[in-house]
């Protein structure tokens, strides 16, 4: 009989609140973590991206949170990404009752950030660049904080934000707890730990890398003009995918390029705004674009389950972004296609890629036909919405926002009809005359030339329906 989330400590009141949402059985990283980090000790655990990492951190700071003063929040979270600061802080909020969670990051306006610390928060997610940003303004102290979490620490090493985790740790309680959670703990994050932790227990499950046997691999040669053609032939035969380009420039021009051939994709990267990659995300999330194209760090820290296919338009930097990439497809026991597109040049690199990943897999043409076979049907791939532990993750900003568009445009284009009926009805538009500048202008003309007008016009109707 496997373990519950109240044999393991947690609160009734939690208890609830994941069973409302269908989770009733903790995952596997939280039934080994839960325990400890309720009993208040380090935790260093390791284990693979979408294993449920933010509730076996998010339960500890929500049972043994204290109200925080303005501007001094009492807990703290550092995520690599916006993205995934904006999930862990949806994810929360669903069962933190009276603990109030705010989220800061860049690539937004400060005016509500500044307002949520002013008004007080207990636990704070937050990016390092913004936060230390506002830290520097007077906005927020770590001083009070008690409890911090490092969330995808090796990502945070990737993307060089080390020096600033370490000022900001710097700056909280030295009888702080700290939660560390990474998919590694070699390297700098191994670093963090031992300087930062004190005699942490230490939890591993899953493979330290995701496992990409579980998806098909094909490497197609192609021209550089023909991989716009050969991406939306792949995508006709198995979708939805997610598309991987070097820039933020390629991500935004296959895009464009790839709804000139009628697939609708949906661009995301550092240079949009945050508005713009959670709409964009959300479009794929909900099915309605078929493709994601995203460079490589923007898609750090997104989770939407049954991505039936990653394309490499642009090869990756070395095994390791291989990995990375492909692991967002064949998760959690579906099957998967990860295909990359080659030019001539770059196959004696990419035969040096598979020796390294012990890949053995021949490079042909594009060959569409053998993809339907081996990739997952349609009607049989599993329905694209994030996964179970992030399915209140967008914002109810986020989600007022986009929920209100089509509402919006309904509304337009029925005061566009209704001006237009005005209008023929009073006589000032017609299908077979344009109005002069002065009939437009008929409202400053006394009543009686009006009236005049009218009557000229409807003679110049009756004549033109005779003829």
């Amino acid at each position: 009989m496997s373990i519950t989330f109240a044999q393991l400590g947690v609160p009734d009141s939690i208890v609830g609140a994941l069973a409302h949402r269908g989770i009733t059985e903790p995952f596997e990283i939280q039934a080994a973590t839960l325990a400890d980090a309720l009993a208040g000790r380090d935790v260093c655990g390791r284990a693979p991206t979408g294993s449920g990492k933010t509730l076996a951190f998010g339960i500890p700071l929500i049972v043994g949170f204290e109200r925080a003063q303005p501007k001094r929040p009492r807990a703290l979270v550092l995520a690599p990404t916006r993205e995934l600061a904006e999930q862990i802080h949806a994810e929360l909020a669903t069962f933190s009752g009276p603990v109030r969670i705010g989220v800061v990051y860049g690539g937004v306006g400060y005016g509500p950030q500044l307002d949520s610390l002013r008004k007080g928060v207990d636990v704070l997610v937050a990016c390092p660049g913004r936060l230390e940003d506002l830290i520097e303004q007077g906005a927020v102290s770590l001083a009070d904080v008690g409890q911090v979490v490092l969330d995808e620490a090796d990502r945070m090493a990737d993307m060089g934000f080390i020096p600033a985790v370490r000022r900001l740790l710097d700056q909280t309680a030295d009888d702080r707890q700290t939660l560390l959670f990474s998919a590694t703990l070699d390297g700098d994050v191994a670093v963090i730990t031992k300087q930062y932790q004190r005699d942490p227990v230490r939890h591993e499950v899953g493979l330290e890398t995701p496992d990409i046997t579980e998806a098909t691999h094909v490497f197609w040669k192609v021209t550089k003009p023909d991989r716009v053609e050969a991406t939306a032939q792949a995508i006709s035969a198995v979708r939805p995918a997610i598309v991987f380009c070097r820039t933020r420039h390629g991500s935004d021009k296959v895009a464009k390029q790839l709804g000139r051939l009628g697939v609708k994709a949906a661009a995301i990267h550092g240079g949009r705004s945050q508005s713009q990659r959670t709409r964009a995300l959300d479009s794929f999330s909900r099915g309605s674009v078929q493709v994601m194209v995203a460079t490589d760090v923007a898609a750090r820290g997104i989770h939407v389950d049954g991505v039936a296919a990653v394309i490499h338009y642009d090869p990756p930097e070395d095994h390791k972004t291989y990995v990375h990439r492909s692991g967002r497809t064949a998760r959690a026991g579906n099957s998967g296609v990860v295909i990359s597109l080659l030019q001539p040049e770059q196959v004696s690199e990419a035969k040096r890629l598979q020796r390294q990943l012990g890949l053995n897999e021949p490079f042909t043409r594009p060959e569409i036909e053998s993809l339907r076979d081996l990739a997952p049907t349609l009607a049989d791939a599993p329905p694209r919405k994030p996964a179970r532990k992030r399915a209140n993750e967008r914002s109810s900003t986020s989600e007022r926002r986009d929920s209100s568009e089509p509402r919006k445009k309904a509304r337009r284009k029925a005061r566009k009809r209704d001006t237009h009926a005005n209008q023929r009805a009073n006589g000032e538009r017609s299908s077979e005359a344009v109005p002069s500048k002065s009939e437009q202008n008929g409202a400053s003309i006394s009543g009686e030339n009006a009236r005049a007008r009218r009557r000229a016009r409807r003679a110049h109707l009756q004549t033109s329906a005779n003829n």
